[in-house]
Protein backbone atom coordinates (compact mmCIF):
# COMPACT_ATOMS: atom_id res chain seq x y z
CA UNK A 1 0.00 0.00 0.00
CA UNK A 2 2.86 2.30 0.92
CA UNK A 3 4.59 1.55 -2.40
CA UNK A 4 1.38 2.25 -4.30
CA UNK A 5 1.04 5.61 -2.55
CA UNK A 6 4.64 6.56 -3.39
CA UNK A 7 4.11 5.53 -7.01
CA UNK A 8 0.94 7.64 -7.19
CA UNK A 9 2.78 10.59 -5.67
CA UNK A 10 5.57 10.20 -8.22
CA UNK A 11 3.07 10.20 -11.08
CA UNK A 12 1.35 13.33 -9.77
CA UNK A 13 4.69 15.06 -9.25
CA UNK A 14 5.78 14.19 -12.76
CA UNK A 15 2.53 15.57 -14.19
CA UNK A 16 2.79 18.78 -12.16
CA UNK A 17 6.37 19.40 -13.27
CA UNK A 18 5.74 18.37 -16.87
CA UNK A 19 2.76 20.71 -17.35
CA UNK A 20 4.73 23.99 -17.46
CA UNK A 21 7.19 22.40 -19.89
CA UNK A 22 4.34 21.49 -22.25
CA UNK A 23 2.88 24.98 -21.98
CA UNK A 24 6.30 26.46 -22.60
CA UNK A 25 6.74 24.35 -25.72
CA UNK A 26 3.29 25.35 -26.98
CA UNK A 27 4.12 29.01 -26.40
CA UNK A 28 7.45 28.67 -28.18
CA UNK A 29 5.72 26.97 -31.10
CA UNK A 30 3.12 29.74 -31.36
CA UNK A 31 5.84 32.41 -31.19
CA UNK A 32 7.79 30.61 -33.91
CA UNK A 33 4.71 30.38 -36.15
CA UNK A 34 3.86 34.05 -35.52
CA UNK A 35 7.41 35.09 -36.37
CA UNK A 36 7.33 32.99 -39.53
CA UNK A 37 4.01 34.57 -40.56
CA UNK A 38 5.44 38.06 -39.92
CA UNK A 39 8.53 37.28 -41.99
CA UNK A 40 6.37 35.98 -44.85
CA UNK A 41 4.20 39.11 -44.71
CA UNK A 42 7.31 41.30 -44.64
CA UNK A 43 8.74 39.56 -47.72
CA UNK A 44 5.47 40.22 -49.51
CA UNK A 45 5.70 43.90 -48.57
CA UNK A 46 9.22 44.10 -50.01
CA UNK A 47 7.71 42.91 -53.29
CA UNK A 48 4.57 45.05 -52.99
CA UNK A 49 5.35 48.04 -50.74
CA UNK A 50 2.61 49.73 -48.76
CA UNK A 51 1.95 53.29 -49.88
CA UNK A 52 0.90 55.74 -47.15
CA UNK A 53 -0.64 59.01 -48.22
CA UNK A 54 1.92 61.80 -48.26
CA UNK A 55 0.26 65.17 -47.92
CA UNK A 56 2.69 68.02 -48.50
CA UNK A 57 0.67 70.30 -46.24
CA UNK A 58 1.23 68.05 -43.21
CA UNK A 59 4.06 68.60 -40.72
CA UNK A 60 7.07 66.42 -41.53
CA UNK A 61 10.83 66.28 -41.03
CA UNK A 62 13.18 66.01 -43.98
CA UNK A 63 12.68 66.29 -47.71
CA UNK A 64 9.85 64.50 -49.50
CA UNK A 65 12.45 63.36 -52.04
CA UNK A 66 14.61 61.72 -49.34
CA UNK A 67 15.74 58.18 -50.09
CA UNK A 68 14.32 56.80 -46.82
CA UNK A 69 10.67 57.33 -45.91
CA UNK A 70 9.35 56.55 -42.43
CA UNK A 71 5.71 57.06 -41.46
CA UNK A 72 4.75 56.52 -37.84
CA UNK A 73 1.29 55.89 -36.35
CA UNK A 74 1.48 56.81 -32.71
CA UNK A 75 -0.26 57.66 -29.45
CA UNK A 76 1.21 60.40 -27.25
CA UNK A 77 0.16 58.58 -24.07
CA UNK A 78 1.51 55.15 -25.05
CA UNK A 79 4.72 54.22 -23.15
CA UNK A 80 5.91 52.10 -26.09
CA UNK A 81 5.51 55.13 -28.36
CA UNK A 82 7.84 57.08 -26.07
CA UNK A 83 10.45 54.38 -26.67
CA UNK A 84 9.60 54.45 -30.38
CA UNK A 85 10.15 58.22 -30.52
CA UNK A 86 13.66 57.75 -29.14
CA UNK A 87 14.35 55.02 -31.70
CA UNK A 88 13.21 57.18 -34.61
CA UNK A 89 15.56 59.93 -33.42
CA UNK A 90 18.44 57.46 -33.49
CA UNK A 91 17.46 56.21 -36.94
CA UNK A 92 17.23 59.76 -38.31
CA UNK A 93 20.63 60.57 -36.83
CA UNK A 94 22.14 57.38 -38.27
CA UNK A 95 20.88 58.23 -41.78
CA UNK A 96 21.36 61.96 -41.32
CA UNK A 97 19.84 64.03 -44.12
CA UNK A 98 18.46 60.96 -45.89
CA UNK A 99 15.15 60.45 -44.02
CA UNK A 100 11.68 61.84 -44.61
CA UNK A 101 9.67 61.32 -41.41
CA UNK A 102 6.00 62.01 -40.83
CA UNK A 103 4.22 61.54 -37.52
CA UNK A 104 0.63 60.35 -37.84
CA UNK A 105 -1.94 59.58 -35.18
CA UNK A 106 -3.48 56.45 -33.73
CA UNK A 107 -4.77 57.55 -30.31
CA UNK A 108 -6.02 54.48 -28.47
CA UNK A 109 -9.44 54.69 -26.75
CA UNK A 110 -8.12 53.62 -23.34
CA UNK A 111 -5.64 56.54 -23.23
CA UNK A 112 -7.84 59.48 -22.19
CA UNK A 113 -5.30 62.22 -22.96
CA UNK A 114 -4.05 60.89 -26.30
CA UNK A 115 -6.71 62.35 -28.61
CA UNK A 116 -6.40 65.93 -27.38
CA UNK A 117 -2.60 65.65 -27.42
CA UNK A 118 -2.90 64.67 -31.10
CA UNK A 119 -5.29 67.56 -31.79
CA UNK A 120 -2.90 70.08 -30.24
CA UNK A 121 -0.02 68.68 -32.33
CA UNK A 122 -2.03 69.19 -35.52
CA UNK A 123 -3.22 72.63 -34.40
CA UNK A 124 0.39 73.71 -33.83
CA UNK A 125 1.36 72.14 -37.17
CA UNK A 126 -1.05 74.51 -38.90
CA UNK A 127 1.18 77.30 -37.56
CA UNK A 128 4.65 75.81 -37.87
CA UNK A 129 5.96 72.27 -38.48
CA UNK A 130 9.12 72.77 -36.41
CA UNK A 131 7.08 73.94 -33.44
CA UNK A 132 4.82 70.89 -33.82
CA UNK A 133 7.81 68.55 -33.61
CA UNK A 134 9.25 70.51 -30.69
CA UNK A 135 5.89 69.87 -28.98
CA UNK A 136 6.14 66.18 -30.00
CA UNK A 137 9.57 65.91 -28.35
CA UNK A 138 8.47 67.72 -25.20
CA UNK A 139 5.34 65.58 -24.73
CA UNK A 140 7.25 62.32 -25.05
CA UNK A 141 10.08 63.59 -22.83
CA UNK A 142 7.59 64.31 -20.02
CA UNK A 143 4.83 61.85 -20.87
CA UNK A 144 3.77 61.39 -17.24
CA UNK A 145 2.72 65.08 -17.16
CA UNK A 146 -0.13 64.34 -19.62
CA UNK A 147 -2.28 63.69 -16.56
CA UNK A 148 -2.44 67.49 -16.31
CA UNK A 149 -4.88 67.43 -19.23
CA UNK A 150 -5.45 70.29 -21.64
CA UNK A 151 -3.81 72.85 -19.36
CA UNK A 152 -0.53 70.97 -19.64
CA UNK A 153 -0.90 70.65 -23.43
CA UNK A 154 -1.40 74.41 -23.71
CA UNK A 155 1.64 75.03 -21.48
CA UNK A 156 3.76 72.97 -23.85
CA UNK A 157 2.25 74.75 -26.87
CA UNK A 158 3.23 78.08 -25.31
CA UNK A 159 6.71 76.76 -24.45
CA UNK A 160 7.43 75.85 -28.08
CA UNK A 161 6.29 79.29 -29.25
CA UNK A 162 2.84 78.52 -30.66
CA UNK A 163 -0.07 80.96 -30.52
CA UNK A 164 -2.11 79.25 -27.79
CA UNK A 165 -5.38 81.05 -28.53
CA UNK A 166 -5.17 79.87 -32.12
CA UNK A 167 -4.27 76.35 -30.96
CA UNK A 168 -7.39 76.23 -28.77
CA UNK A 169 -9.53 77.28 -31.71
CA UNK A 170 -7.92 75.05 -34.35
CA UNK A 171 -7.78 71.87 -32.25
CA UNK A 172 -11.58 71.69 -32.39
CA UNK A 173 -11.73 72.38 -36.12
CA UNK A 174 -13.05 69.95 -38.71
CA UNK A 175 -9.71 70.11 -40.53
CA UNK A 176 -7.73 68.82 -37.54
CA UNK A 177 -10.24 66.10 -36.70
CA UNK A 178 -10.32 64.98 -40.34
CA UNK A 179 -6.55 64.59 -40.41
CA UNK A 180 -6.56 62.44 -37.29
CA UNK A 181 -9.47 60.33 -38.55
CA UNK A 182 -7.69 59.77 -41.87
CA UNK A 183 -4.52 58.70 -40.04
CA UNK A 184 -6.48 56.20 -37.96
CA UNK A 185 -8.21 54.77 -41.03
CA UNK A 186 -4.93 54.50 -42.90
CA UNK A 187 -3.29 52.65 -40.01
CA UNK A 188 -6.23 50.26 -39.93
CA UNK A 189 -5.94 49.65 -43.69
CA UNK A 190 -2.31 48.57 -43.13
CA UNK A 191 -3.29 46.19 -40.33
CA UNK A 192 -1.81 48.45 -37.64
CA UNK A 193 -4.07 48.28 -34.60
CA UNK A 194 -1.66 48.94 -31.74
CA UNK A 195 1.01 51.58 -31.23
CA UNK A 196 3.55 52.40 -32.32
CA UNK A 197 3.30 51.25 -35.93
CA UNK A 198 5.54 52.22 -38.84
CA UNK A 199 5.78 52.02 -42.58
CA UNK A 200 9.49 52.01 -43.37
CA UNK A 201 10.10 52.36 -47.10
CA UNK A 202 6.84 50.53 -47.71
CA UNK A 203 7.42 47.78 -45.13
CA UNK A 204 5.38 47.68 -41.92
CA UNK A 205 6.73 47.36 -38.40
CA UNK A 206 4.15 46.77 -35.70
CA UNK A 207 5.58 47.59 -32.32
CA UNK A 208 8.48 49.37 -30.62
CA UNK A 209 11.21 47.57 -32.54
CA UNK A 210 14.89 48.40 -31.93
CA UNK A 211 16.74 50.60 -34.39
CA UNK A 212 18.48 47.59 -35.92
CA UNK A 213 15.17 46.44 -37.39
CA UNK A 214 14.81 49.78 -39.18
CA UNK A 215 18.40 49.53 -40.45
CA UNK A 216 17.74 46.03 -41.74
CA UNK A 217 14.70 47.13 -43.78
CA UNK A 218 16.50 50.18 -45.19
CA UNK A 219 19.59 48.17 -46.16
CA UNK A 220 17.53 45.43 -47.79
CA UNK A 221 15.36 47.92 -49.67
CA UNK A 222 18.42 49.83 -50.89
CA UNK A 223 20.11 46.57 -51.96
CA UNK A 224 17.03 45.65 -53.99
CA UNK A 225 17.06 49.06 -55.69
CA UNK A 226 20.77 48.75 -56.50
CA UNK A 227 20.23 45.28 -57.99
CA UNK A 228 17.72 46.60 -60.54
Amino acid sequence: MKKLFLLSLLCVSTFVWAEPTTQSMDQQFLQMMQKRAEETAKEEEFKNPKKPKIDGTRAALGSKSAAIQIIEYSDFQCPYCKRGADTVKEVREHFKGKVYFQFKHLPLPFHPFAMNAAKVFEAIALQDAKKAYAYHDEIFAHQEALSGGDNYLFEVAKKVGANVDKVKKDMTSEKVQKRINEDMEEAKSFGIQGTPGYIVMGVSLKGAYPKEEFYSIVEKRQAKKSAK
